[in-house]
C-alpha cells in the first residue's frame, strides 16, 4: 500500500482500477462503494487505486463558504487503506485544475497520468470545468484510450450521498449517537492544548482547552459530552463542553473544554484526540460555581455509566 502526492512522479501501476472523490468521513455508505473497487480490481487482476483532493475542491472554487468537513486528510487516508484500496493518490486541487475541460481531464490527467485499466465511478459523478463531463463522457472516450467503465451501483451511491449529509447534520446538532452510528466509529477531531482561565481547576475540574488543529473540520453543537481522550498512545475516560461557558463568561467565542478523568500531565502545547460518544446535556448557565460543580459531579457520573466502569 502507497500514498502519493506528487502526481508528476507516479509508478506504472499494474491494470489500475481507479476511482475518483473526496470521500469526506469515509462512512458506512463510502465502504460499501470502496468494498466495489476492491471487488473489481481483484477480479481483474490489477490495483486498486483511489484520487481525492487535496483541499477539499469547494474551499477553492467557494472559498467563502464554510466547509465543515467530517475527516482531516491524514484521517481519511487511513480510513480508506483500512478498506483494502491499494494506493491513494492524492492530487492539489488548484483553480488550474479546475479551469480543465473535461475532454483534458481525461486525456490528460486520467488518461496519462494513470493508463487505467478501468475506471470504477458512479453516474452522478462530474469533472471538469463547470462539471460538464460525467460517466456519458467517459464512456465515448473509453476504447480511443482502451479502458474499461464499471458503473458503481446506484443504490450505493445514493446512501451514500444521504450519509454524508446526515452525518453531518447529526454532529452539527449534537446527535452524535447517530453519527457514529452512520460512521461505523466514533467520531473523532485533533486539537491543540492552549492555556485557558484556569477556572476549572478551582472548582475541581481542571480542562484541556483546545483549538482545533483543523478548523474546516465540523464540530458537534453547544453541550457536554461524554467523550474519549487519546494521549501518547494511552485512551482515557472524560466529559467535554462546547460552547460560551455562560456561567463564568460572557464572551461569544466558542471554546472546547475537555476534564480527563484520573489524569495527571502537563499536556500543553501537546495534541490530543478527541473522540466524541454521546451527548449528555445542553449547555445551561447556573447561578454560581458551586451549583456548576454539583452538575459538573452528575455528569462525571453520567459519564462513568456510560463507559460502564
Amino acid at each position: 500500500m502507497a500514498v502519493f502526492f506528487e502526481i508528476d512522479h507516479l509508478p506504472a501501476f499494474r491494470k489500475a482500477a481507479i476511482t475518483i472523490g473526496t470521500f469526506d468521513g469515509v462512512h458506512n455508505g463510502h465502504k460499501a462503494i470502496l468494498k466495489e473497487v476492491v471487488n473489481h480490481a481483484s477480479a481483474a487482476g490489477g490495483e486498486s487505486i483511489l484520487l481525492t483532493f487535496e483541499p477539499h475542491p469547494r474551499k477553492v472554487l467557494f472559498p467563502d463558504q464554510p466547509i465543515g468537513i467530517i475527516t482531516p486528510l491524514k484521517q481519511k487516508i487511513q480510513l480508506i487503506l483500512d478498506t483494502g484500496i491499494r494506493h491513494i493518490v492524492v492530487v492539489p486541487f488548484t483553480s488550474f485544475f479546475a479551469n480543465m475541460t473535461a475532454e483534458e481531464y481525461i486525456s490528460n490527467f486520467i488518461v496519462q497520468r494513470f493508463h487505467p485499466h478501468s475506471i470504477i465511478i458512479g453516474y452522478d459523478h462530474h469533472f471538469g470545468h463547470d462539471r460538464a463531463g460525467d460517466i456519458n463522457l467517459l464512456r465515448q472516450f473509453a476504447k480511443q484510450f482502451n479502458y474499461e467503465i464499471a458503473e458503481i451501483p446506484a443504490q450505493l451511491i445514493a446512501e451514500a450521498a444521504v450519509s454524508s449529509t446526515k452525518i453531518r447534520n447529526a454532529i452539527l446538532s449534537g446527535n452524535i449517537s447517530e453519527a457514529n452510528a452512520m460512521l461505523g466509529r466514533i467520531y473523532s477531531f485533533v486539537g491543540r492544548v492552549v492555556h485557558g482561565n484556569k477556572i476549572g481547576r478551582t472548582i475541581g475540574y481542571p480542562t484541556a482547552n483546545l483549538q482545533l488543529n483543523h478548523p474546516d473540520q465540523v464540530l458537534p453543537g453547544n453541550g457536554i459530552y461524554s467523550v474519549k481522550v487519546i494521549y501518547n498512545s494511552s485512551v482515557y475516560i472524560g466529559m467535554m463542553s462546547i460552547g460560551y461557558n455562560p456561567t463564568v463568561t460572557t464572551t461569544r467565542d466558542i471554546k472546547i473544554e475537555v476534564n480527563i478523568f484520573d489524569f495527571d500531565h502537563d499536556i500543553y502545547d501537546c495534541d490530543i484526540e478527541v473522540c466524541v460518544v454521546a451527548k449528555l446535556r445542553d449547555e445551561k448557565k447556573f447561578e454560581s460555581l458551586d451549583a456548576l460543580k454539583l452538575q459538573l459531579h452528575s455528569d462525571k457520573v453520567d459519564t462513568i455509566c456510560k463507559f460502564n466502569f
